[in-house]
């Protein structure tokens, strides 16, 4: 390492890395590229020694590898980096206090579900096809739509959980907790239809309501592929996966109903924290079209 902010104690420490700690080569080769950084920006902002060093310093690094274009999870690395090092140094009775405990890295940006629109779901669910699986499939979609059921809920379902009375499905999700949800009229249809097929696959013995061929429970990987194939068949050339349509009624249902406590309820989160997901969702959907209506809106091509 050349000579400058803390060189000696960076290098005696990077060396420390490979013989006390016994850490990776790549994990040895990405502390010495970050602390040649927090090296470099210490020198230009002119800290003087490691004494100098103060929590805001390590705040300006952070900021600094941001405007820069640093993604979150890199600068939570560089941070971490200034930690260990400084932390050795506390520990060593070299420093009284570690500057870079309680500097934080930005948040990642939270990636948003992807959803189909309403058509797009309509379209998928329109079948002619009344062979078993057919019919199996077509009421195991739309109820992951009607109820925003996960996939471990779905396949978990036994047929006394259904009350076709109430229109409701009785459901047991995370923590083993268990919820009642509404059935929407199509779902239902396609369980009816569903059912008596059902009869004659299922083994004697068992509960589920949706079965293989076998006549056991399906599995979670089955469906996954039942689902991928059922949109495939019908053209689609967007991957298919049971969470999306969960995402689909769940963006749908608020930008309905704009009831956010209600789908937190329907989803089963125990933190409205992840629901609020959703929102940004539905504030796309109404940005677009603001965009597209508005007589004042900045269209591209008047900007």
């Amino acid at each position: 390492m050349s000579q400058g902010f803390a060189s000696a104690e960076i290098a005696e420490f990077l060396r420390s890395l490979g013989t006390e700690r016994r850490l990776s080569p790549h994990t040895s080769e990405a502390y010495a590229r970050d602390l040649a950084a927090f090296a470099d920006f210490c020198g230009r902002e002119g800290v003087a020694s490691l004494a100098a060093l103060d929590s805001w310093h390590v705040m300006r690094f952070a900021a600094e590898s941001h405007r820069k274009g640093l993604a979150p999870r890199s600068i939570a690395r560089r941070l971490s980096a200034v930690r260990s090092f400084l932390g050795a140094l506390v520990r060593q009775g070299r420093l009284k206090a570690n500057a870079g405990t309680g500097v934080l890295a930005p948040k990642a940006a939270r990636r948003l579900p992807g959803t189909l629109d309403a058509d797009q779901v309509a379209e998928l669910l329109e079948s002619t096809d009344d062979g078993a699986l057919a019919l199996r499939d077509r009421a195991m979609l739309e109820l992951f739509y009607s109820s925003g059921l996960r996939l471990a809920e779905l396949i978990g379902l036994d047929t006394v959980d259904l009350d076709f009375a109430d229109q409701t499905v009785r459901v047991t999700g995370k923590g083993n907790k268990t919820r009642i949800l509404p059935v929407g009229r199509q779902a239902l249809e396609a369980i009816r239809n569903w059912l008596p097929v059902r009869q004659g696959l299922a083994r004697a013995e068992e509960p589920a309501l949706f079965v293989s061929r076998r006549g056991r429970r399906l599995a979670a990987r089955s469906v996954q592929n039942r689902v991928a194939r059922w949109a495939r068949q019908r053209g689609s050339a967007r991957h298919l996966h049971p969470h999306l349509l969960r995402h689909s009624f769940a963006s749908h249902l608020l930008e309905s109903s704009g009831d956010l406590r209600a789908v937190q309820e329907l989803l089963g989160h125990s933190s409205i924290s992840t629901t609020q997901v959703y929102t940004h969702l539905n504030f796309q959907h109404l940005a677009e079209s603001y965009d597209k209506a508005h007589p004042r809106a900045r269209r591209r091509g008047n900007r």
